[in-house]
């Protein structure tokens, strides 16, 4: 099989999108070669090289992952500019909210199929069935601040929100609808201090003390690790965020074989198993990459009855 190449492109965070290519994005000229966008979550760069793992067992293509894409917004132009034919990790709640800036929805049937229609209507890009995961935002705190302040909800935190440092995924605070304003106008309260982060970082820096509460991600496996609390969001505010690849519709009359290839992991990872992947590499320091690829090899690449 042939080595995927890494490509890490790296985005300073007040980018400006334009119409034209994002700088240093183009991946290759090479027809030969498919370019993946993975993320800069953990979980983002292992669906990107599930994807491209995948596209190589069952294809003569050869795949270049783009990770470290910070935002949502920077992914989709990506996509739209032709800098990528295949996302690898898009979430239905958060293409609602950010991509498609429409109110959010709970159902996750309805969101899928918003999200599905919209997209192909749009974009001429074709959403694929989820995984078999949803990675919800939820508020993280230690377990001594949990009991210190006896917190088991969100709304929990009303009675003490003046009193905790509370640090939020940059994209998460200025975003409508299922942002942090709305989180206020749902949940009747702000805090006094929150501070935006990149949210690969507000794990270390709750359980190094430097932050009080966090918004993480539900699969993210330093959960576990740090053995962090997660609040109940009692108020039902966050929609789902089902994951799912979304490729070209380009791409997908060039090579056809890629609408199997992709069907082949619907529904084939669910949240236990996203969370253990993601402790994997986050734990023990595992690549993404290397999580993937011994994935995908102890399922037989999903081959008919591998599994």
């Amino acid at each position: 099989m042939k080595k995927t190449k890494q490509l890490v492109v790296f985005f300073v965070m007040t980018l400006v999108l334009s119409a034209c290519s994002l700088p240093g994005l183009k991946t290759s000229s090479d027809p030969n070669t498919i370019a993946i966008t993975g993320g800069i979550t953990t979980e983002a760069q292992i669906l990107g090289s599930i994807v491209a793992e995948m596209v190589e067992h069952y294809t003569d293509k050869n795949t270049t992952i783009i990770n470290n894409l910070g935002t949502t917004n920077i992914n989709h132009q990506a996509m739209l500019n032709g800098d990528a034919q295949i996302s690898a990790a898009r979430y239905t709640g958060t293409d609602i909210a950010s991509t498609l800036q429409l109110e959010p929805i709970i159902d996750p049937k309805e969101a899928f199929d918003v999200v599905k229609r919209e997209f192909k209507k749009k974009y001429n890009q074709v959403w694929y069935p989820s995984y078999g995961f949803a990675n919800t935002y939820v508020f993280l705190v230690r377990q001594d601040t949990a009991e210190k302040y006896d917190l088991r909800t969100v709304s929990d935190l009303a009675d003490v929100a003046d009193q905790l440092v509370v640090g939020a995924d940059r994209a998460w605070m200025a975003r409508e609808g299922d942002g942090y304003p709305g989180f206020v106008e749902t949940y009747g309260f702000s805090f006094a201090s929150i501070l935006p982060m990149q949210i690969g970082l507000v794990y270390n820096a709750v359980a190094a003390n430097q932050m009080d509460v966090v918004l993480g991600y539900s699969t993210d496996g330093r959960i576990a690790s740090y053995d962090l609390v997660m609040l109940e969001d009692d108020m039902n505010f966050f929609p789902p965020y089902d994951a799912s690849p979304v490729v070209s519709q380009e791409l997908l009359d060039e090579v056809p074989e890629i609408d199997s290839i992709l069907n082949k992991l619907a529904g084939q990872i669910d949240t236990q198993t996203m969370q253990k992947l993601n402790f994997i590499s986050d734990n023990d320091l595992i690549e993404p990459s290397v999580v993937a690829k011994d994935f995908l090899e102890e399922h037989n690449y999903f081959e008919e009855g591998g599994k």
